[in-house]
This record gives C-alpha cells, structure tokens and sequence, in this order.
C-alpha cells in the first residue's frame, strides 16, 4: 500500500490571525479539495470532493459499499487519468443496478460526498451479525489515541477526518480526508482490492456515526465501530438490529457504548 506525503495534500496561504490581544498575519496549511469523477463501465456515476489521495481505493470502495461492485474476482481493471481527477473501474458484472439507481440519489448528513444510492433502512432487513469481537477499555483509548498519532494532515491542516482499520492491539491501515464517508471508503476499497478478512477487524474514525456510515461498515462485515464523535439515533437502531457493537465519544477519558456494551471489557 502506496504512502502519501501529507504535505502535498496541503497548501500554505496567508491569513489574518485574531486573538484576544492581538491581530497578525501569519501563514496557515489548508487542506486540498479537489473533485473526482468515478465511471464504471465508461458510465459516469458520481463526482466527489476530496483530497485527491489514494483515489483508486475511495473509488473502489465508494462503489462497493453502494452495491455496485460485489466480487473481486470480478473486477477487470482500474484506470486514473494523468491529473488524478477521474477513476475508471472496468468489473464483468451486470452494471443494470447502477443504470437504474443513477437517477435516484438522496442528499445525506455526509461532508465532503453526502451522496448514497441506497435506502438505509433497508439495511434493517440485514442478517444480524453472529460473531463477538471484544475489546478493552485500555484498547479503546489507545487505538484512539494511535488514530490521532498518525494524522499528520490534520495537524497541518485541521481540516480532515480520520479513519483506520484495525485489530484490537493495533491500527492495520490508516486513511485521512477532507469526508469522513471518503476515508472509510479508502479503506473498505483497500480491503476489497486486497481481499482483506475484515470479520475480525474494528473501523475506528474522528468522524460522528450516521446511518450510512454504520452501513459502510456492515456491508463489509466490520463487528465493531469506534468513534471520536457521536452516534446518530437512527445509526444506534441499525446497529441494534444488526447485533454490532458501537462505541462512540472517545476522548478525553470518556467513552460511550451505545451499542453492544457486554462486548466492552473494563
């Protein structure tokens, strides 16, 4: 898995400064935000914002927790023009749904994309899940405070959310854009491209847990969902049905089990 130098996501410009005592100018990081227009099978499906990093993977994986891509076996080729604005993914399997659902996107709460294809309630119809993943409250602090460790992006810019794959030791892969719903598409495509087993794996994020983010993380088979910030109501139902453990509000010492509190160790 490629590296991506976090300072060529960024860019300095000069701003004025104000404190309580005083007014400067002084020169700041701003993160970089560019459009990216994802086709499959030369039909184009979406254009989203992000930061321009590991396009291959956020376009995978975006395809892939909307139900558009289904087999990796499948899955012929990825191309990306020479600017890094456009992804191409070429599959073998029937294209139908995407040609029926292209109309028929929804507005959600996310930033950065705040586009999905699918209703998500009707992930309620969802098989439950039958494993139990459990973790430690140690564990929770330190696989929170490693997620923020890696961020350098954020600490130049202040202007990303971060997300990561991990087991309950340690982080396995990290991803940072300017959508929390693109950082854990990067991953979910990772995992895809690498047939990655995520069974037995937690997704950890900055970013608050709606509906469709639990989804992404269903979709994928992730038991566990940590979170920096809160949960939505309608992301605490889903999980209920869907028997996985969420965990959110992780910081300053605090951290809140919304769901699946037995699987929570003290």
């Amino acid at each position: 898995m490629l590296s991506v130098d976090s300072s060529s996501l960024a860019k300095e410009v000069e701003v004025l400064r104000i404190t309580r005592d005083r007014c400067r100018h002084t020169r700041v990081s701003v993160v970089r935000e560019i459009p990216l227009t994802i086709f499959l099978n030369d039909r184009e499906i979406i254009t989203l914002l992000c930061t321009g990093s590991h396009i291959e993977s956020l376009a995978v994986g975006f395809l892939k927790s909307e139900g558009l891509l289904q087999h990796r076996s499948n899955l012929l080729r990825v191309e990306t023009d020479p600017n890094g604005q456009t992804v191409r993914i070429y599959t073998t399997e029937s294209t139908e749904m995407a040609e029926h659902l292209f109309g028929k996107r929804t507005l959600t709460s996310g930033c950065g994309k705040g586009t999905i294809f699918y209703n998500v309630l009707d992930s309620l119809q969802s098989q439950p899940f039958k494993s139990r993943l459990t973790i430690k409250v140690d564990q929770v602090r330190k696989l929170m405070a490693e997620l923020n460790k890696k961020s350098e992006l954020y600490r130049l810019s202040r202007g990303v959310h971060n997300c990561g794959l991990a087991t309950t030791e340690k982080i396995l892969l990290f991803r940072a854009d300017i959508g929390r719903h693109n950082a854990v598409d990067m991953i979910l495509g990772e995992c895809f491209l690498n047939e990655v087993d995520t069974s037995d794996k937690i997704l950890i994020t900055t970013g608050r847990i709606t509906s469709e983010i639990l989804i992404k993380a269903a979709k994928m088979k992730i038991p566990t969902l940590i979170s920096r910030s809160a949960a939505t109501s309608l992301s605490l139902d889903l999980a209920q049905n869907l028997n996985m453990t969420l965990i959110g509000y992780v910081r300053g010492g605090s951290i809140l089990a919304y769901t699946g509190g037995e699987n929570l160790i003290c």
